[in-house]
């Protein structure tokens, strides 16, 4: 089965945007994965085609209406039978992390909102089981930004997409380490030498620098990431 993503938005012409190009684009084309875009406005109410009103209690801003969210899921919902996952961007959920991206990876694909304004009404979360899922602690004006960077990111770990498997399994955060420098062409750049290591040949120690960067690395940019490896070692 193919890894089918259906994107629920506001901006559909935004998709598939850079998705379209390169190795993602490439996949797209071969069925590799599919992806299916639908207009939250489709769902619209009244003659105005309303999609979102002012919220309860006041404050600043709208809020996407239920009545609209909720038949726009369920139309997504009813077109796959394995497709089950709803998620919604939000900067009250969950970080996506390398490990999000392999599981999501893994099943048939999900169902993505991408919300606006200053959100979505808490009642369509809870009747739809939705994951509320964040790129970090920032803010976006929408979620078809950090839609693309998902898709992205799981896209490329999809069979067929990315040629060589292998760099997969040592870019950063496979192992749960930042990954170590790269080098090519040519040898000497500006008066700056390859490490000579790399042009030695010996694969074991080649093997051996690279995981010692890599953990070095680690310990002074992400020490978050250091002390979760150790205290799962």
């Amino acid at each position: 089965m193919v890894w089918t993503a259906h994107i629920l938005s506001l901006f559909p012409e935004m998709f598939p945007g850079p998705l379209g190009l390169s190795l993602a684009g490439k996949g797209l084309e071969e069925k590799a994965w599919d992806l299916t875009v639908r207009n939250i406005r489709d769902f619209a109410i009244g003659k105005h085609r309303n999609v979102d009103d002012s919220p309860f209690g006041g404050g600043a801003g709208m809020v996407i209406r239920p009545d609209v969210l909720g038949p726009a899921i369920d139309a997504a919902l009813a077109t796959s039978e394995e497709v089950k996952r709803v998620i919604y961007f939000s900067p009250r959920g969950r970080v996506i992390d390398q490990a999000f991206v392999r599981e999501l990876a893994e099943g048939p694909g999900a169902i993505m909102v991408c919300g606006r304004f200053e959100g979505v009404d808490q009642r369509v979360l809870e009747t739809r089981n939705v994951e509320e899922v964040s790129l970090g602690d920032f803010i976006l004006s929408g979620g078809e930004i950090a839609a693309l960077a998902l898709l992205d990111a799981v896209v490329r770990l999809l069979p067929g997409v990315t040629g060589n498997s292998e760099s997969l399994e040592e870019e950063s955060f496979a192992d749960g380490l930042l990954e170590y420098p790269h080098y090519t062409r040519p040898p000497v750049w500006e008066d700056r030498e390859v490490p000579e290591v790399l042009l030695s040949g010996h694969h074991e120690k080649i093997k051996e620098w690279r995981k010692r960067q890599s953990e070095e690395l680690t310990k002074e940019r992400r020490r978050d990431l250091w002390d979760r490896r150790k205290r799962n070692f």
